[in-house]
């Protein structure tokens, strides 16, 4: 194999037989952006790189091998200026198509209610201070409730860790919060949705910090205002795990945590 990933990832589609534009297709981007990565013209964010890698199909070694060259070449900070520039809704797409070939997701959010556990009028509320035209706003809400369709898949399991602060920000006028509140406690019964909140009378032992995912044990994206970092690095990895893991054990869960949320969305309605 090249040195170069885009070589490299050129080499392993022609030998797999895949045509470009089907790997382009099932990695979520366009037969463009693939050709630019194939030749060297675009070096490939990690999420680029494991989204060509699961389209086509190869073993856990050569994975783990071009996961280790994308952590050398690529940059891992993403400015959120160039999604906007590029399309939001094609990094939704893009997201969407990791979170299809992910097993366990692990979601901490001191900041806002997970994309994926979304009223549409929250998400708008969300892109509200984008100030984005009327037609990429209705692309950009849409893609993020397609991507939702993935929690009722029983294969997979999702892990939601959200901080009481997030349950009281009035995002929305005080009704449509009652709704977004309303639809947590419904997600939160499905057999293969787990929710925690984080009551802000817990005692705790560090700061919350960024708003961070989880894609099994193989990536993190991590948000932060200015851009979304992106690493598969696996100390990077143990590190956001064993802090998901922390908060956890402060978490209020099942029927107390519904009754937490449940009380904050009557004081909305109120």
């Amino acid at each position: 194999m090249k040195g170069n990933i885009g070589g490299t990832l050129r080499e392993l589609r022609q030998a797999s037989g895949k045509e470009a534009k089907a790997v382009a297709r099932s990695a979520a981007m366009s037969a463009s952006k693939l050709s630019r990565i194939e030749t060297g013209r675009l070096v490939p964010s990690a999420m680029d790189v494991d989204r060509i890698l699961t389209a086509l199909g190869v073993s856990p070694e050569i994975r783990t091998r071009l996961t280790e060259l994308a952590r050398k070449e690529a940059t891992e900070a993403t400015a959120w200026r160039l999604y906007r520039r590029a399309g939001l809704h094609h990094h939704q797409e893009a997201i969407g198509a990791v979170e299809a070939e992910t097993a366990v997701q692990r979601v901490f959010q001191p900041s806002c209610i997970p994309g994926l556990c979304q009223t549409p009028e929250y998400v708008r509320g969300i892109l509200a201070p984008k100030a984005l035209s009327d037609d990429v706003l209705a692309r950009t809400v849409g893609a993020r409730l397609e991507r939702q369709e993935v929690l009722y898949d029983p294969a997979k399991s999702f892990r939601y860790l959200i901080t009481e602060s997030v349950l009281r920000w009035r995002l929305l006028p005080a009704p449509a919060m009652a709704v977004q509140l309303d639809r947590l406690i419904t997600l939160s019964r499905l057999p293969n949705v787990w929710i925690g909140a984080v009551p802000l009378s817990a005692p705790m032992t560090e700061v919350p910090t960024s708003s961070f995912v989880i894609f099994d044990s193989r990536m993190v994206i991590v948000e932060i205002p200015h851009a979304e970092i992106t690493t598969s690095e696996p100390k990077d990895v143990e590190l956001y795990l064993a802090k998901f893991e922390r908060f956890e054990q402060t978490a209020v869960t099942g029927e107390e945590m519904r009754a937490l949320v449940g009380g904050i969305r009557d004081e909305f309605l109120r």
